[in-house]
C-alpha cells in the first residue's frame, strides 16, 4: 500500500558535475539547496546580495551586473541608525554608507564574473507579492522595516513574471550563451500574505514558468518541482519546521536527493559518496584525541582527502 504520491521526474538534459560552476539565486530555499552543494563540495555561489524572493528584484540585480551599473549614493538610505539598499537583503546593511557602497559594488563585480563563468544558473522563486516604493515607484527586494505606509503591495501578473524571467535569461545569455538554467518554486509558505493569497502567489509563479517552458521560450532551461514535491509527496506537517511554514531538515534532505538523482550526472555519485564519508569523519569526536587508534584514523582521513584533492584541486575541507 502506498501512503504518498510520487511526483514524476525526468533526468536533466544538462546534468551537473564537479567541474560545473553553479550560481544559485532566489528565496531562502535556494540557500537550503546551496548548503547541500557546499556539503558535497560542488563549485557553488549563492545569493551574493542575500535572499531575494521575487523575480523582478532578481532581474534588477542581474541587469546591474550585466550592464556594470554600479551602486551610487542615490541607491542607499539611512534608517534606524543603519544604511540600507532597497535592492538587497538586510544582511548587507552597514553603519557606514561608504562601506555599504564599497561592499555592494565589490559584490556586483564578483556577481558579473560568476554569471560569465556559470555552467548552471538555479533560480528559486518565492513569491509574486511585491512592495512598490511610493516615492520611487520601484519594486523593492526588501522593505528594511521602513513604515508600511511608504509602500504599495501588489501581486505580479503572470505576464509580468514571464517577461521578468525572460529578461533575466536573455541578460545572462548575452554574456554567457552556454549556461543552462534550472527554475524551481520555493516550497516555503508565505502565510503572512494570507492563506488564499499565498496560493495565488505560487500559482502565478507556476503558471508563468510552465507557460514559458511549454512554449520553449526559455531555451536551455528546465523545471525542478520543489514546491510540488513538498505539496504532494510530503503532504504532512511532520515535514515542516516548528514554524509550520518552512520545510524541515528531513524535507530538505528528501528534496535534495530527488534533485541530485535527476540533475547531477550519475558519474559523480561515487565522488559524492567519498565526500560524504570524509564529511562524516570530520564530525567524529574521539574519546582520547592522543590515542594511537585516533592518530591512525586521522592519517587515513588525510590520505582520503589528499587523494580526492588530486582529482578535484578546488575542494577544501574545514
Amino acid at each position: 500500500m502506498n501512503f504518498t504520491t510520487s511526483v514524476p521526474l525526468q533526468k536533466s538534459n544538462f546534468p551537473m558535475n564537479y567541474n560545473s560552476k553553479i550560481v544559485s539565486l532566489g528565496s531562502c530555499f535556494a540557500e537550503n539547496m546551496a548548503e547541500k552543494f557546499e556539503y558535497f563540495k560542488f563549485q557553488n555561489d549563492v545569493n551574493p546580495f542575500g535572499i531575494i524572493f521575487n523575480p523582478v528584484s532578481i532581474e534588477k540585480l542581474i541587469h546591474r551586473a550585466v550592464h556594470k551599473i554600479e551602486f551610487t549614493e542615490g541607491d542607499v538610505f539611512f534608517h534606524n541608525e543603519t544604511w540600507h539598499c532597497f535592492e538587497v537583503h538586510s544582511d548587507l546593511n552597514d553603519f557606514s554608507n561608504e562601506l555599504l557602497l564599497t561592499n555592494l559594488n565589490r559584490l556586483l563585480h564578483q556577481f558579473r564574473i560568476q554569471l560569465e563563468e556559470a555552467s548552471h544558473i538555479i533560480i528559486t522563486l518565492g513569491t509574486s507579492w511585491v512592495y512598490r516604493n511610493k516615492a520611487s515607484n520601484e519594486i523593492v527586494a526588501n522593505c528594511h522595516k521602513v513604515p508600511q505606509s511608504q509602500f504599495d503591495k501588489e501581486l505580479l501578473s503572470i505576464e509580468t513574471i514571464q517577461q521578468s524571467i525572460q529578461n533575466s535569461v536573455k541578460l545572462i545569455q548575452s554574456i554567457n550563451p552556454n549556461s543552462a538554467f534550472v527554475f524551481t518554486i520555493s516550497p516555503v509558505r508565505h502565510i503572512k500574505d494570507g492563506f488564499v493569497e499565498n496560493q495565488r502567489s505560487k500559482s502565478h509563479l507556476i503558471a508563468a514558468l510552465q507557460s514559458l517552458l511549454s512554449e520553449a521560450r526559455l531555451l536551455g532551461s528546465e523545471y525542478f518541482p520543489s514546491y510540488e514535491i513538498m505539496m504532494d509527496e510530503l503532504r504532512d506537517y511532520r515535514f515542516y519546521a516548528n514554524d509550520l511554514l518552512h520545510p524541515s531538515q528531513s524535507a530538505i534532505d528528501f528534496i535534495w536527493i530527488k534533485f541530485f538523482e535527476h540533475h547531477v550526472s550519475e558519474s559523480e555519485f561515487t565522488l559524492m559518496n567519498q565526500v560524504c564519508e570524509i564529511q562524516r569523519a570530520l564530525q567524529h569526536r574521539p574519546f582520547n584525541p592522543n590515542s594511537e587508534s585516533h592518530q591512525k584514523f586521522l592519517s587515513n582521513l588525510n590520505q582520503k582527502i589528499q587523494k580526492l584533492q588530486e582529482q578535484l584541486p578546488f575542494i577544501h575541507f574545514n
